[in-house]
């Protein structure tokens, strides 16, 4: 624990991650690479919580855009949530390491309700909290709820793991030349509207002081040297 930079973090997971090359659905063997690097973490004694999207099932803002209501498209796109948490604790479980699946829907028979005291006791145990289903409120993303989860549960900062080494100037997938920037300050992200999270999440981190980083989740072991306090990816905090 004395060479941990941080002892309590949220990740945020796109469940995108999850479809592997298929594009869609959960790929078992991408599951299985990913639950590795996150068990190894979680064995060096990181009190780590997780929260995942839902788009390799479903997307919520997507269909709505096509004319179904928007409250029940979120809600059928926090179901999605759960279904990729079911698949991370079976493969977390697998590798020796203990889990609770924690949603904002009640839905007991296959996880237990999110209760902030009890993932609060969770993490001190050792298990890793997997908060599913969003906020439980529709109109808030998953980077809105991965905040809040986050600061209900003292977290020390919070990780977005993406595809790109972390936030850049314009999107390296299309411009060659895009810059990649080391630190960024809340306002930046804000004025800039660089793609980081949506604004409400960044500016509950603002006026909570939540640092916030973003990394390649795909380059192994980047988790480990974050959570032993090596400049990874992107750092967005105050002044």
């Amino acid at each position: 624990m004395s060479q941990l930079r941080f002892s309590r973090v949220m990740l945020k997971l796109s469940g995108e991650a999850f479809a592997g090359d298929q594009g869609f659905g959960i790929d078992p063997l991408t599951t299985q690479a990913i639950c590795r690097e996150l068990a190894e973490v979680a064995t060096m004694g990181v009190q780590l919580s997780l929260v995942i999207g839902g788009g390799n099932i479903f997307r919520g803002v997507s269909v709505s855009s096509k004319g179904m209501d928007r409250a029940s498209a979120d809600y059928m796109g926090m179901l999605a949530t759960v279904m990729n948490a079911l698949a991370v604790q079976d493969a977390m479980e697998k590798l020796g390491v203990s889990t609770r699946v924690m949603t904002a829907i009640t839905m007991k028979e296959v996880a237990e309700p999110y209760i902030r005291r009890r993932a609060i006791r969770h993490l001190e145990k050792g298990r890793v909290v997997i908060c599913a289903a969003g906020t439980g409120i529709p109109y808030f993303t998953t980077d809105t709820a991965a905040v809040l989860r986050a600061m209900e549960l003292k977290c020390d900062a919070i990780f977005k793991a993406t595809r790109v080494d972390g936030v850049y100037d314009k999107d390296p997938e299309k411009h060659p030349d895009a810059v990649l920037y080391s630190t960024l300050t809340y306002l930046d992200v804000l004025q800039q509207g660089l793609k980081v999270m949506d604004s409400a999440a960044i500016s509950l981190c603002m006026d909570n002081k939540l640092p916030i980083g973003v990394f390649n989740l795909f380059v192994p072991g980047n988790i480990k040297r974050l959570m032993l306090g090596e400049r990874v990816g992107t750092l967005v905090q105050g002044e």
